[in-house]
């Protein structure tokens, strides 16, 4: 039952309710944090002057109530309320939970009113307003102020109830002396007993075999539980509740349904109505307490999955030791630059490690609050259950039933899913160390007729494109070795060591995952049985969008007439080229023509996007199908250049706050981008934006998005800077600094909204201005 407790505490306060009083949001509140949190608005500003105006009420809401708080320029909008326009700017408080309270109002001039149940309440006011503090949704109250709203009885009773549960424990009532702790509850007898005493004066045979026996917290509870209250209309004291109104979904009274505002509405039996809800009520805990059953299995799983984990990395560092041994003897020459290398796989070994520990234990932390979260509503709702008075109940039966369903579907799509393997995928590859090993001879014992000759790139069908490279080769004609498989290596792109990405026997191989704007040098070799050819000449490439290959100058030097003829009508008709007097001509009229701008095309990545996300139009448009934020990131990772993009806002609904921006690659993807440390982002409503990393809301700045508005994202490497746009115009100051690493265009979003990415878009113009300015 202790999971159960955070339902029964009052959001403002933090403690147990006192009072509790029934909002049209179906959410509660004390009396006295009502009164707190009331706010009273000047004459000037009533609503009848701005129904003159032309203005309606809910006009009034959105105009005069602010989600965010009036005093704190770095505030993020999350738990916090905002007061009138045009009321005085008093300091709020904070309440246990975080809340921003304001101060009660100052008592008028003429005598408060009083309560029906003895509480002092603020005089009744035209003019009154009371924001709820979990959904945010503005009231405005009528002259009866408070009054108006109706007690929750149910509440009440399930809260003495749980007190009651938790006093001490009950004694057994016939022991003579120092009664001993009580284990049954007869139901027909209604004495406690301990063990002792039901085997000798409640035998389980006999005329008292069919008496029920209960555990003695139940007993107690079956004993307080009270014939049914006659519940009194808050319209009309001296009436009981006998209809519930169904369009209103409130229990209503005789002259309600005579003369009031429930006259023309349809109405059924209260008694029938509580019977249904109650029944909804159980029939919807029914899966969820499935749910809460899969989630504690799913913990022991994880936590499982933590010692495994630990169990195989202890085993890993043993196989390690000897295999370090090993290399040490074998390798005596190169010990050293193996030392170095080892040095880097165990720090690997250990960030592989740590992350899997780490992401684990994120989820069992977030999967435990959860579920602590779903077992206190289903303790609350059992509780509910149990009450025996129809209209109180049937006041809050409908939130609970769509916060049952709601807590339900929160659980699916993928959330009982591990987010990290066990295994670690990090076999060490020796096979190409070992090959080098054995081809170590001497050079007299080469046999050269039997090695293949260097291949020759086929320059017309080698290109770059985005991030990836595209190379192509080939024998030479008068070759007369067979070569049994080729060997192309790359550099790092900036002028590193070469290393192997492709063996094979195909001639064509693309490479995905190159930075942008970078220069890499290629080579290939052919290899049979007896042995390895020398490297192919170095061909040198640009990546940018839809470029070709570039050849180095030291190629172009050795280039024979005849393979710069041959090399082609196709590369010189891309070219626009008709005749080139040599081939250092060629390549220095080819670096002029085929320059290109350097920008990037890409869309959103269905493969690594949360479940929820909902694509189209080739994957450029994304929306959700949640109330939640849900994580989507592009297909293309960044880490060198100037990059600029665009999202354009098809659907804008209810004021929600999508987040765009940049993340890394394993960036949570069921929470608002920006909440963990590998993402930076800015989020957005229809007012101002924040930007926020790793959970830090900074640089609130005014201006906000509508339907059909534009937000562009510029990330420059150059300067390590993160910047953001509205409608072609920057919003606040540069977001972030010392940006690094890869990263991935990324946006949250929930149900609310609905983006369109624009890729290979120029760098806009007022950062270009700026750079000049600078420079």
């Amino acid at each position: 039952m202790e999971e159960m407790e955070e339902e029964l505490k009052c959001p403002v306060c933090g403690s147990f309710y006192r009072e509790p009083i029934l909002l049209p949001c179906s959410h509660s509140l004390c009396l006295a944090c009502a009164r707190n949190i009331l706010v009273h608005t000047p004459d000037s500003e009533s609503p009848q002057s701005r129904r003159a105006s032309g203005l309606s009420s809910s006009d009034y809401d959105y105009l005069d109530l602010d989600k965010m708080s009036l005093y704190s320029e770095a505030d993020s909008g999350y738990g916090s309320y905002g007061g009138f326009a045009s009321a005085p700017t008093t300091p709020c408080q904070k309440s246990p939970n975080g809340v921003r309270v304001f101060p009660p109002a100052m008592p008028a001039p003429h005598q408060p009113h009083h309560h029906s149940s003895g509480a002092l309440l603020p005089p009744p006011s035209r003019h009154q307003c009371l924001t709820c503090p979990q959904c945010h949704r503005s009231l405005l109250l009528d002259e009866r102020g408070l009054r108006g709203f109706t007690k929750n009885r149910v509440l009440e009773g399930v809260i003495e109830r749980y007190q009651q549960s938790k006093a001490a424990a009950l004694r057994c009532q016939l022991c003579e002396k120092s009664p001993k702790e009580a284990t049954v509850m007869c139901e027909q007898c209604d004495v406690f007993y301990c063990e002792p005493c039901r085997l000798r004066c409640h035998p389980p045979r006999g005329p008292l075999a069919k008496h029920r026996l209960l555990p003695p917290a139940q007993g107690r509870v079956s004993r307080r539980l009270s014939p049914r209250k006659i519940s009194t209309c808050t319209d009309h004291e001296l009436e009981n509740h006998s209809m519930y109104c169904v369009q209103c979904k409130t229990p209503v009274c005789y002259q309600c349904l005579e003369e009031g505002r429930h006259h023309s509405h349809e109405v059924k039996a209260l008694g029938a109505m509580w019977k249904l809800h109650k029944s909804q009520l159980s029939q919807a805990l029914n899966g969820l307490s499935d749910r809460a059953k899969e989630a504690k299995e799913f913990l022991v799983q994880l936590r499982n999955m933590v010692q495994h984990i630990q169990v195989q990395m202890f085993q890993l560092t043993e196989n390690s030791v000897e295999f370090e041994a090993c290399l040490v003897a074998q390798c005596d020459a190169l010990i050293d630059a193996l030392n170095r290398r080892k040095v880097q796989l165990l720090a690997r070994v250990n960030k592989e490690h740590e992350h899997k520990l780490k992401v684990v234990r994120d989820q069992i932390s977030h999967c435990t609050v959860k579920l602590r979260q779903t077992t206190g509503l289903m303790e609350y709702c059992l509780e509910v259950i149990k009450e025996n008075d129809p209209s109180g109940f049937l006041q809050i039966s409908d939130a609970l039933i769509r916060r049952v369903h709601l807590t339900e579907d929160q659980w699916g799509k993928g959330t009982l899913t591990p987010r990290m393997t066990t295994d670690f995928d990090l076999n060490l590859d020796n096979g190409p160390l070992l090959q080098s090993i054995h081809q170590l001879d001497f050079v007299q014992m080469k046999v050269p007729s039997l090695v293949p000759a260097p291949p020759m790139l086929q320059l017309e069908e080698c290109c770059t494109h985005n991030n990836s490279a595209t190379l192509s080769w080939k024998q030479p004609p008068m070759s007369m070795v067979q070569a049994e498989g080729y060997i192309l290596e790359l550099d790092d792109g900036n002028g590193g060591q070469f290393r192997e990405v492709f063996v094979g026997k195909e001639t064509m191989c693309t490479v995905d995952g190159l930075h942008f704007n970078s220069t890499y040098n290629a080579r290939v070799k052919a290899f049979n049985k007896a042995g390895v050819s020398q490297y192919s000449k170095t061909l040198v490439l640009q990546t940018s969008e839809g470029s070709y290959s570039r050849m180095s100058a030291n190629l172009a030097a050795e280039m024979s007439a005849t393979l710069a003829a041959e090399m082609s009508a196709t590369l010189a008709a891309r070219l626009q080229v008709s005749t080139l007097p040599s081939p250092l001509d060629f390549l220095q009229h080819s670096d002029q023509e085929a320059c290109v701008s350097p920008v990037a095309w890409f869309a959103f990545d269905p493969g690594s996007a949360h479940s929820d996300i909902i694509f189209s139009n080739d994957n450029l448009t994304v929306t959700c199908n949640s109330y939640d934020d849900r994580v989507v990131l592009g297909k293309t990772g960044f880490s060198k250049g100037v990059h600029y993009w665009e999202l354009t806002i098809d659907r804008y609904d209810n004021h929600p706050d999508p987040a765009f921006g940049v993340a890394r690659i394993e960036v949570m993807k069921d929470v608002m981008l920006g909440k963990d440390d590998k993402a930076w982002a800015m989020y957005v409503d229809n007012n101002r934006s924040w930007f926020m990393h790793n959970n830090s809301h900074t640089n609130r700045s005014e201006g906000g998005i509508t339907k059909g508005a534009t937000v562009g994202v510029l990330l420059d490497f150059t300067r390590r800077t993160l910047t953001f746009s509205i409608n072609e115009e920057q919003q606040g100051p540069v977001a972030f600094e010392s940006m690094e690493g890869m990263l991935f265009p990324a946006v949250s979003l929930n149900r609310n909204v609905q983006v369109t990415l624009h890729t290979g878009l120029p760098i806009p113009g007022f950062y270009t201005s700026r750079a000049s300015i600078q420079s």
